[in-house]
Order: C-alpha cells, then structure tokens, then sequence
C-alpha cells in the first residue's frame, strides 16, 4: 500500500478521486492548499508519501529532501513552474501534469472577460447595485481585431470561439499554421500592434517573461484592451501600471498575475478599467474533474512501475 498526498483544495475524502485511488490499493491524506505554508509544515510536507496531487503551491528543493519515499508529483493542471525539476529529478522523483484538461475552459473564460470589457459590464453592475441606472454604450466584438499570442490548445480554442463573434484573428506563435481557415500568422510586433484585444496564451520560460513589458505596451492600441488567462509573469505589472496611467492602453482583464492573491497594496487594485479575476479560468467542474483524473492515473502509473502519460521531466531524467 503506497501513500498518497492531495494538496489540491477541491478534491477531498469520499470523492472519484479518492474512490480510485483507494481502488488500487493505495491510501490518501489530505493537506488542502490554501495559501502559502508555514516553512516548518512545508519542509515536512512528503514525509513518508510515495505520490502526491499537487496544486500549483511552490515544491522546492528543501522540501524534497526528506521526501525519501516520493516517487511521483503529479500537477492537477497544467503549469508546473513551481516545482523544482532538477531536485526532483536528483531524487528520482518523476513529475507530471495534465494539459489539455482545462483549454475550453480557458477559451470561454476569455471571451467571457473580452465582453465584460467591450460591454462594459462590471461598471454597469456595479452602478445598478448603487441605485443608478448606467446606459452607456459598450462596442460589439464583430469586426475587431484579436490578437492572440500563443498557439496551443487555449489559444487555438479562443481563436476558433473568436472567429465565430465575426472577430479577425491575427495570432503569434513559434509554430505557425498558415492552412487554418480564418486565421492570420504574424510577428510579434504586428499582432500586438493590430489587437483590438490582446490575449496571452503561451508558456513561461526564461523567453517570455514579460513579454509584454513597456516597449511592448507602448506599441498597442491606445483603445486595446490586454487579456492573460495564462500566467502572471508574462507581464510586466510595473509597465501596466504607468500604461495605463499614461492612456496607453485603454483597459486590462487579468485572471493572472504575478502574485498571488493580489497584493491589498498592488496598484492595479486602483484602476477602474482594469477586471481582475482570482485564477479561475480553467477552473469548471467538468474541467476539474477532468485534470484530477488525469493526476490520479499519473501518479497510479508510476507506483506501478508504468509511464505516464503526461511526464513533464523528460528533459531532467533522460530517455
């Protein structure tokens, strides 16, 4: 019978997840992520754990050193930048995650949050809890431009939900596809620069933090509005803060951001054109359940001396 931790805050005793689990034999302790751990609790986290479904929390390599019996971490998402892989890797640890759970999720959270904007919804909502009555005009989304930097799984699905408003599609991305119907490939600068709405979608690495940094903003529309439901790091939150002090775009709608939970201090907090959401994008009920599967048979595989599906330290462990 091996161990297994679930840090993951949605998942819990008497669910699917620990019903299969406990199927194959193995036995299953919670330690919810709610926030950051206490040092002393972190570094004792995966004593005497064999496999662990992990949330997005930091696992370092301090944490990982009195973990002699982890054999699998498998991420309940997609992102797993905040594990440390080359520890990992040293202690034999494999490490897993679980893309393409969450992609239409992530599509329609955009798109939700695009017209939120161009309607101007949350100051309209806002007004008529107040007791006013607010008929501003907002702008339709047919016939202006989304640029979409990132081509994977989210990004295409906001492309294809994009074009269906009768929105032109223009997107970036290492690995273009000219053969898509509908949908433009471009350099960086052009589609930044032609966005009504600007949507990140790609991956963290040393390359795209913050990609979208001053010069970047500087080269948008001053009526484009910045959308990231990918990761926080992918913008530089300073040069968003004096952009939009200095009209140089004309809003944002972030479900990501550099720390989180936003900071009572940050000064995106101050701005009424910006929206901000707490991570949530990918965060359905069919998406989650999906993602916890796919962990659970990550981490039922490597016990069992399988590989998975989905490892993500290829590159550390070798072939």
């Amino acid at each position: 019978m091996a161990r297994i931790l679930v840090t993951t805050d949605y998942l819990g005793p008497g669910d699917e997840i620990d019903d299969l689990l406990r199927c194959h034999g193995h036995e299953v302790t919670y330690s919810p992520a709610g926030g950051p751990r206490d040092r002393e609790h972190a570094l004792t986290l995966f004593d005497g754990i064999d496999g662990a479904i992990i949330a997005s929390e930091p696992v370092t390599a301090d944490m990982l050193e009195s973990a002699t019996a982890l054999k699998v971490l498998a991420r309940s998402g997609v992102g797993y930048e905040s594990i440390d892989l080359a520890a990992a890797a040293r202690r034999g640890v494999r490490v897993c995650n679980t893309p393409g759970v969450n992609h239409d999720a992530v599509a329609e959270m955009t798109i939700a949050l695009i017209l939120m904007v161009a309607r101007t919804l949350p100051a309209v909502l806002g007004g008529v809890r107040d007791g006013r009555w607010p008929r501003d005009a907002g702008r339709e989304l047919r016939g202006s431009t989304l640029g979409v930097i990132g081509y994977g799984p989210s990004g295409r699905a906001v492309a294809h939900l994009a074009r269906a408003f009768g929105m032109s599609v223009t997107v970036y991305t290492r690995h273009p596809n000219p053969d898509q119907d509908g949908i433009d490939f471009a350099d960086l600068d052009t589609v930044t620069a032609a966005a009504d709405y600007l949507t990140l979608h790609t991956r963290p690495d040393d390359s795209t933090h913050h990609l979208i940094d001053r010069k970047r903003l500087q080269s948008m529309k001053p009526t484009a509005i910045l959308i990231n439901t990918a990761r926080g790091n992918l913008v530089d939150e300073a040069a968003l803060v004096d952009a939009l002090n200095a009209g140089e775009i004309a809003g944002a709608a972030l479900d990501v951001l550099a720390h989180e939970p936003l900071p009572a201090t940050s000064e995106l907090r101050e701005f009424d054109n910006v929206l901000i959401t707490s991570h949530l994008a990918g965060q359905t009920a069919e998406a989650r359940i999906r993602a916890a599967m796919s962990a659970a048979h990550a981490v039922i595989d490597v016990l069992a001396g399988r590989e998975p599906v989905h490892p993500v330290d290829q590159e550390m462990v070798g072939p």
